[in-house]
């Protein structure tokens, strides 16, 4: 019926999004010149224990009005909590104390076109905790990690990551880690780091950061210049190839990520200055947008009975999940 504010507390600046556990929740974000890795009471708010360390890292001149990061959610997994940071820096926090029990670096991504930095965020599957990380310039390796050491168990070398998080599908008998590079949209297979297929996705500005959508076996995909687009895999043998079954190029989105919910998907377009919509799944139909002005961003949560939805300008909106209108 109403929110009620029960507790506030101050973290850090950037755009990682916290991680939630029982009774505890995680955050990566920034303050100063570090970045910092706390732990929450769920119920109070109160900082349980906070990890911090120096991240100097200077931001392309288009970019510098926004936060230095980290972009990266973390992934809690087996007590443990993994955080990729805006530089590359990969740590292994035990997620009751806060201690320490890895790090790796794999190197600060060139910023004269990757303006950002590092922005994927790690996903442990099959055992393995799988990172992106590289640059538009010199290229980027996807890795396959021991969760308990860091030890590499994988490698794919190819082209450099995008702003994108990845997601992890089962198709036609092989997992997927599917995820947007800065100039396509691949599948590697998780458990041998295997490049399964690739799928041109070309950016004026490399600015390839929707998170892909799973429905059914179409995958989504969108980009601010691109539209949104559903393709699917077929499976001949050892290759694969991504056949279009639609295109809709009046649904554009940049920053924020889409939700499906049945045969539905939500999100919010950047055409006439923001736009939330409604799309029909299998067929790219539009069902509704708001009529524009709705802001540069919106980050969307899909929660049982409602949408709930909060701006780059700090709005926090429920909305029903109606396929009649906002």
């Amino acid at each position: 019926e109403k929110l009620k504010l029960i507790w506030k507390a101050e973290v850090g600046s950037g755009y990682s999004s916290p991680v939630v556990s029982k009774d505890r929740a995680w955050i990566h974000a920034r303050k100063g010149e570090e970045e910092v890795v706390s732990c929450l009471d769920l119920k109070t708010g109160k900082i349980l224990w906070s990890k911090g360390y120096p991240v100097a890292f200077t931001k392309n001149q288009y970019a510098r009005e926004m936060s230095k990061g980290p972009h990266s959610t973390p992934v809690l997994y087996d007590g443990r909590l993994y955080t990729l940071g805006v530089t590359a820096i990969l740590s292994c926090f035990d997620a009751n104390s806060g201690e320490l029990k890895w790090r790796k670096e794999f190197g600060t991504p060139d910023t004269s076109k990757m303006f950002c930095g590092t922005s994927f965020s790690p996903v442990v599957d099959q055992g393995n905790l799988i990172v992106y990380a590289g640059d538009d310039i010199k290229g980027g390796s996807m890795l396959a990690l021991d969760p308990d050491t860091g030890l590499e168990r994988w490698k794919w070398t190819g082209e450099g990551p995008g702003y994108a998080s990845p997601i992890v599908v089962e198709l036609d008998g092989a997992r997927h880690v599917v995820t947007m590079t800065d100039k396509s949209v691949i599948g590697v297979e998780s458990k041998t780091g295997k490049l399964l297929w690739r799928m041109p996705w070309p950016d004026e500005w490399n600015e390839n950061i929707v998170t892909p959508v799973l429905y059914k076996n179409m995958l989504i995909f969108s980009g601010v210049r691109k539209g949104t687009v559903a393709v699917q895999l077929a499976r001949n043998g050892a290759e694969w190839t991504a056949k279009q079954v639609w295109h809709n190029p009046e649904i554009a989105m940049y920053m924020n990520s889409p939700v499906l919910e049945g045969d539905h998907l939500f999100g919010m377009s950047w055409k006439r200055k923001g736009q939330y919509f409604c799309v029909v799944a299998p067929t790219g139909k539009v069902m509704w947008t708001t009529e524009g002005r709705e802001g540069f961003n919106a980050s969307i949560l899909n929660a049982k009975d409602a949408l709930l939805i909060l701006t780059s300008d700090a709005n926090l909106i429920v909305a029903k999940k109606s396929v009649n209108g906002f």
